[in-house]
């Protein structure tokens, strides 16, 4: 990027950016005509644009009257009128702002009216966007919850061994943590009533599951050391490839749009796969990384045994910050499990009961929050609020 740019060229592009995100409505107006405080923009033909960037805070010109059109805008500038038009794309582009709910200050359970009892040993935990589903690995059933109330609405038994769990082409996959692994799959368009067994030859304990818009990816942990492929198919059985060469003992894993990540408790590494399975590189993050989430951008890994959470720019792999101890911005991270994205901040799961907030899009941390339940494990967003699934109380809590 060129350390100056001059600002009409700016202002156009942030117009563009602002129109196709629909953050605003377009001002086709002469200057004279929509009320602007500036007196030196003459006869530009952008007077939409720059109304519409002043409007809707992109910039508030360099003085009272003044919008120095023909003035360059530094780095510092230019940074600041990208993160605004992020900002106000979040802001009215979300599902929480149609829905009219704008509060952002901190995670609640609503008086205690946010918590559900669900099956025993609820595990990880996963939203279709009006209900959240709940993997549960004590009694073999998966439980689904209606985000909007918390009405346990269906229960699905015959999941043995359940533990992940993912949305995927209008169904519900759950893995079996058995051995051999089994891929369960639930038709939320039908009565509740028995799972059905999708694929039986997974590698060992898969614990972790994701999709990559064609397959399940399973990441296999203790005594399976591999990641294993499912690919669907017209007929059940589906069929299987296991990949186990680089890989010691798995637990999370997700697809960024381009890659496969999995976290590697064996090595203490995040590592990024290819559509095959190879390891396209290794991460060193700390010791016992868990359920990592994607952000659009970063993925955050909980690191269980270093209270810490590494922050990894999906890019290129890099390391942006490890939020811990000894950095002075821990936010109470203990014994992290999983975390979850809202679509503006990332929640994460601590042993010790508790619930860290960040900032996504700064990286910074918010709060830390008591929940008085035992052991928070999984998280999900359904688009407004954030799901956790408590191991030890049979019960998902929203927040």
């Amino acid at each position: 990027m060129m350390a100056k740019r001059r600002i009409l060229g700016s202002v156009v592009l942030l117009w563009a950016m602002v129109s196709f995100l629909g953050a605003s409505l377009r001002v086709l107006a002469d200057c004279a005509g929509v009320g602007l405080p500036f007196n030196d923009l003459g006869s530009t033909s952008f007077c939409a644009a720059i109304a519409e960037a002043y409007y809707t805070g992109l910039t508030n010109g360099t003085g009272p009257t003044t919008f120095s059109p023909g003035s360059d805008v530094t780095r510092v500038q230019t940074a600041a009128f990208v993160t605004r038009t992020l900002d106000a794309s979040l802001y009215r582009g979300s599902r929480r702002a149609a829905l009219g709910q704008w509060w952002n200050s901190m995670p609640h359970f609503d008086l205690g009216l946010g918590i559900t009892s669900v099956g025993v040993e609820p595990g990880q935990i996963a939203s279709d966007g009006a209900d959240v589903w709940t993997a549960n690995g004590g009694d073999a059933t998966v439980s689904r919850v209606r985000a909007s109330d918390g009405k346990l609405l269906d229960s699905w038994t015959g999941a043995i061994g359940a533990g992940g769990i993912v949305v995927a082409m209008g169904r519900i996959f759950i893995t079996g943590k058995n051995s051999p692994g089994t891929l369960y799959m639930v038709d939320p368009t039908q009565p509740a009533g028995a799972v059905t067994t999708v694929a039986n030859t997974l590698d060992n304990v898969p614990i972790g599951l994701t999709f990559d818009g064609q397959k399940f990816w399973t990441a296999s942990s203790l005594f399976g050391h591999s990641v294993s492929i499912v690919t669907p198919g017209p007929t059940l059985p589906w069929p299987v490839t296991i990949v186990s060469a680089g890989f010691i003992n798995l637990t999370g894993i997700l697809f960024d749009g381009n890659n496969i990540w999995v976290a590697d408790v064996g090595d203490s590494s995040l590592k990024r796969l290819n559509a095959s399975g190879q390891i396209l590189q290794t991460i060193p993050v700390g010791a016992s990384p868990w359920f990592p989430t994607f952000d659009g951008h970063n993925i955050w890994v909980p690191v269980f045994g270093d209270n810490s959470v590494v922050v990894v720019r999906a890019s290129d792999g890099v390391i942006l910050k490890t939020f811990s101890d000894a950095n002075g911005d821990r936010n109470g991270l203990s014994s992290p499990r999983s975390a979850a994205f809202d679509g503006r901040r990332v929640l994460v799961t601590n042993q010790d009961g508790s619930l860290s907030l960040f900032e996504a899009s700064s990286l910074n941390p918010i709060l830390t929050v008591p929940t008085g339940l035992d052991i928070p494990y999984g998280a999900c967003s359904d688009g407004v609020n954030f799901w956790v699934s408590f191991l030890g109380s049979a019960e998902i809590g929203r927040y």
